[in-house]
């Protein structure tokens, strides 16, 4: 997830301070990804660095109000219209402990599957109960966690698929294990 193109977009539509960063990042993404106030103030840092926002003093309050320079402006434009890279998967950490699980002796990746599952589809719940739950009352505003809310299930159902294609995998290995 690019938080600098977040907060440079956020920017974009008006001066903020971090802590109001954060808050409207997070509204708008109805804090499925929390932001951690740190790395927003870091993240401003190397922004201003490069030239994407300027400092515009502080609001009275005691904090430093950043609004975004023509040049963040053309970088959010650019990220936009360009499409989220897929070249370099992130780390799943699912499938490294499952990897691990299967090739370690006395781990029983069987487990480590069911006990993933569950997790798996109790977040699967919760997602599509929030989706219908929202969308019940929609109003404009609740696009944007609609369409977080969607993502979300969707990535469940695909993670709870793909356990289920790790448990058949297992079955085949043992069975090719004892035709050997």
């Amino acid at each position: 997830m690019s938080i600098r193109h977040s907060l440079l977009a956020l920017l974009q539509d008006q001066p903020r301070y971090g802590y109001e960063l954060r808050v409207e990042f997070e509204d708008r993404t109805a804090a499925a990804w929390p932001l951690n106030i740190g790395q927003v103030y870091t993240t401003l840092d190397r922004l201003e660095r490069d030239g994407l926002v300027s400092k515009d003093g502080d609001d009275g309050g005691g904090h430093v109000v950043y609004s975004i320079t023509d040049a963040g402006a053309e970088e959010v434009v650019a990220w936009f219209a360009g499409a989220v890279d897929r070249g370099s998967p992130p780390r799943n950490e699912i499938a490294i402990k499952l990897a691990l699980a299967v090739t370690l002796p006395g781990v029983d990746a069987s487990e480590v599957i069911q006990s993933q599952r569950e997790v798996s589809l109790r977040a699967l719940q919760e997602h599509t109960q929030a989706r219908k739950a929202v969308s019940a009352n929609q109003r404009s505003s609740d696009t944007a966690w609609l369409l977080v809310l969607d993502s979300l299930i969707f990535q469940a159902e695909a993670e709870v698929r793909w356990l289920d294609l790790c448990e058949a995998r297992m079955v085949q290995a043992q069975g090719n294990a004892g035709a050997v």
